[in-house]
């Protein structure tokens, strides 16, 4: 949406035309969510070394699954699928400065115990879809929780705080501690969330771009164009995971990064 004024030039009659649009009432927003459940194949080194009967991941949106990946070793079978987040009830649409509660978390769907990676994406894209790099990921607030789980700062490209000159779209972390598979009576055992909410911050109002042009009349037309006007966020979730034995090779050998791993099987980025 823009806004339109009309100035005369310096040396002409004064008078001034004005042309308002209410930016806020104006400045439209949708959400495309998404979700990618990937798990890791852990390497054939490790494999052999432990007596695998299955290794599954599933990402869970306030309470319930949004996506999942198992694997049956003795089938040598993947069950998959992936769903979206973010979805608003059928009428609703999203607020600027609205916090929404967003609670995802990790549960292992498996029968061994694992370690828990998750990749969160977010950016911004036109109506086709197409990535818009020139606006800020950090417009879409996403609130960690930093409850058991240890952001990868090395790995992770987004702002993550007042001051942080980073303006990417990528968080990583790691469960701090190894998610149990079911034990008797097949109760399923779940991480605390990484993210409790999202909120698209007020500050995209602020965000304009501002063109000027001047007729032969001497009427200068100033047009405020509102950078998000239109623009849908989009966030992903990635999650993988590894089995604990030999747990610091089998996660260099997965994930590429060194870890500690004390006795009680916390786990901490070297």
């Amino acid at each position: 949406m823009s806004d339109k004024r009309k100035k005369r030039k310096p040396g002409f009659v004064s008078g001034t035309a004005v042309l308002f649009a209410l930016a806020i009432a104006l400045l439209s927003f949708s959400a495309i969510g998404s979700t990618r459940a990937a798990l890791t194949f852990y390497s054939e080194t490790y494999t052999a070394q432990i007596d695998v009967q299955s290794i599954g991941v599933s990402l869970l949106e306030n309470g319930k699954i949004v996506g999942y990946r198992d694997y049956t070793h003795a089938d040598n079978i993947w069950n998959q699928a992936s769903g979206e987040l973010l979805v608003l009830p059928e009428g609703e649409e999203w607020q600027i400065g609205k916090t929404y509660p967003e609670a995802l978390s990790v549960r292992n769907s498996g029968s061994i115990d694992e370690y828990v990676r998750v990749k969160v994406y977010k950016y911004w894209v036109d109506k086709d879809g197409n990535k818009l790099t020139h606006l800020s990921p950090a417009m879409i607030d996403l609130h960690l929780t930093n409850d058991h789980w240890i952001v990868d700062d090395r790995a992770t490209t987004a702002r993550m705080g007042e001051g942080d000159p980073r303006d990417g779209e990528t968080i990583v972390l790691y469960y701090d501690s190894p998610l149990p598979a079911a034990g008797e009576g097949g109760v399923f055992h779940e991480t605390e969330a990484f993210i409790d909410s999202v909120t698209i911050k007020s500050d995209v109002v602020t965000k304009v771009t501002e063109t000027r042009s001047t007729d032969a009349d001497g009427w200068t037309t100033v047009r405020t164009v509102y950078d998000y006007d239109g623009a849908s966020f989009v966030v992903e979730a990635e999650v993988d995971a590894v089995q604990t034995h030999n747990a610091r090779d089998a996660i260099k050998s997965a994930w590429g990064v060194d870890v500690e791993v004390a006795g009680d099987g916390t786990l901490r980025l070297r």
